[in-house]
């Protein structure tokens, strides 16, 4: 078959790729991954014990924006589901984001006098990042900033990041922000859910279409080359002239020419607990005791009702491709100086007009599902809009 585009990468920014190329625009499609599942780091299976789980940890759809959850609507029903985020500070569990709630267990001497510095300083139900609560000239406020600093925030980016907090302009993996209200919800947006029957038959409904092709234990360089020098794409070794869409690390692409983007991975362990409960939270974070940082119980997010349960452990360690336990490039590094490399790696995708670099491992940024598959439509949209029909526009 003649592909028009092949896509590296079956995570959710290539299966929305794929799924809009076919379905939109009439496109033949190959879809390339290297895991023998579909999905990416949303991938989710039943395991022995029958409990759905997340593999790479746990995906909560969440959006504001009514386009995307109507599109993925088209694809799956939805369970609603509100997370709730704890965190264990010296054996009290508190609601993260820190909220007033956090504040009454945490800080009894104080708690009053900061609620009411809070309440006179900002508006009830007002999410603030600890950044901004920091230019306060409050004692009070003070003291709360300087409490989530050193109980939640510096010990929790240092744990997720294995680097000095403070070299870190952005975060992934934790809400560091008060929440000027007793709501206790992790996010805030309009639409929070998961895919009634999971995250993986919402992606099989989505590549159902007869024009894509699924590849599947396949590394991309193993039948894609690429000619840096000359601008060219080789597929089974004959020059390809269709697009190719590329959603891996933008450094591997171009043979780490100015060095390597750094990433921190996370080992993800689960266990079967012959109980039906093993916690009373979702998700509970350790910011401070352990080498683990998150332990996620899984029935509470699907809704499942069995015996016993499943508990998954999350280890952060350094990324590292050649165990399969740590190639995984979860987190980027973001610094400064990371930025600075980035920016040297995107200049050069400006050379290739036949590839389109899409995804978070191509921009080197943190997305959420929303915000990937806006930008799949998005830049799709911009490429091909010549060619649907002006009823449809």
């Amino acid at each position: 078959m003649e592909y028009d585009y092949i896509i590296v990468g079956a995570g959710i920014t290539g299966i929305t790729a794929a799924e809009q190329l076919a379905n939109v625009y009439d496109k033949k499609v190959l879809l390339i991954d290297k895991n023998d599942h579909i999905g990416g780091n949303c991938y989710d299976y039943y395991d022995e014990s029958g409990i759905l789980v997340h593999k790479y940890g746990p995906h909560i759809f969440h959006t504001n924006n009514e386009e995307v959850y109507s599109y993925l609507s088209l694809f799956t029903t939805w369970n609603v589901y509100n997370h709730k985020l704890v965190c264990n500070i010296n054996n009290t569990v508190i609601p993260v984001p820190f909220n007033l709630i956090s504040i009454d267990k945490t800080m009894q001497d104080d708690n009053q006098k900061i609620t009411t510095a809070l309440l006179t300083e900002y508006i009830v139900n007002d999410t603030l990042p600890l950044d901004k609560l920091k230019e306060s000239k409050n004692p009070d406020i003070q003291k709360l900033v300087s409490y989530v600093n050193e109980n939640i925030y510096t010990p929790y980016v240092k744990k997720i990041y294995g680097v000095d907090p403070e070299k870190i302009c952005e975060v992934d993996g934790v809400n560091i922000n008060i929440t000027i209200s007793y709501d206790c919800r992790y996010y805030q947006d309009k639409y929070q859910a998961v895919p009634s029957n999971g995250y993986t038959s919402m992606f099989e409904n989505m590549l159902s279409n007869h024009n894509i092709n699924i590849l599947l234990e396949h590394d991309y360089n193993d039948i894609i080359s690429i000619d840096l020098e000359n601008k060219k794409v080789y597929f089974n070794d004959e020059e390809y002239t269709g697009q190719l869409i590329f959603t891996g690390m933008i450094d591997e692409f171009f043979n780490y020419c100015y060095g390597k983007l750094p990433y921190r991975s996370i080992v993800y362990m689960n266990e079967t607990v012959d109980q039906i409960h093993f916690q009373e939270n979702a998700s509970i974070i350790y910011p401070n005791d352990y080498h683990f940082t998150e332990i996620t119980e899984y029935k509470y997010i699907t809704g499942q009702h069995a015996r016993n349960t499943t508990i998954q452990f999350a280890f952060p360690t350094d990324y590292n491709p050649k165990y399969d336990e740590t190639n995984i490039p979860y987190y980027p590094i973001i610094t400064e100086e990371n930025r600075e490399l980035f920016r040297k790696y995107e200049k050069l995708t400006e050379k290739f007009p036949q590839i389109t670099f899409m995804g978070r491992l191509c921009n080197y940024k943190h997305l959420n599902m929303d915000e990937a598959v806006q930008n799949v439509h998005d830049v799709l949209f911009r490429q091909l809009k010549h060619e649907i029909d002006e009823e449809y526009i």
